[in-house]
């Protein structure tokens, strides 16, 4: 299993549309095999940060994400309502192993 954790800086004026944009990423990213959860979370104290939390049950599977529609379509759509770059973060996971647990 592979995790990534994305983290987003969303200019203020767009944190609407980003959140309408990934949350329409997020329905179709559940329907993708091989993945294992896929969540949005908003910063407490700064609502322009957001953070990705990406699970996968392998590297293939995360990489085919990349390469669907609804990702591309994303990727577009926000990429000027950042503040900066989007971080990519890969994880190993340590526990839960047993994917019925995610």
């Amino acid at each position: 299993m592979i995790v990534t954790t994305v983290s987003v800086q969303v200019k203020p004026e767009n944190i609407a549309q980003f959140i309408e944009a990934s949350v329409k990423n997020h329905e179709c990213t559940l329907q993708e095999p091989g993945n294992l959860r896929f969540d949005i979370l908003q910063n407490t104290d700064d609502p322009s940060k957001f953070l990705l939390y990406e699970a996968y049950e392998s590297e293939e599977s995360a990489a085919a994400h990349k390469k669907t529609i609804h990702y591309l379509q994303w990727k577009a759509a926000v990429s000027d309502w950042m503040e900066k770059p989007r971080e990519g973060t890969p994880y190993k996971v340590v526990q839960p192993i047993d994917k019925t647990k995610w």
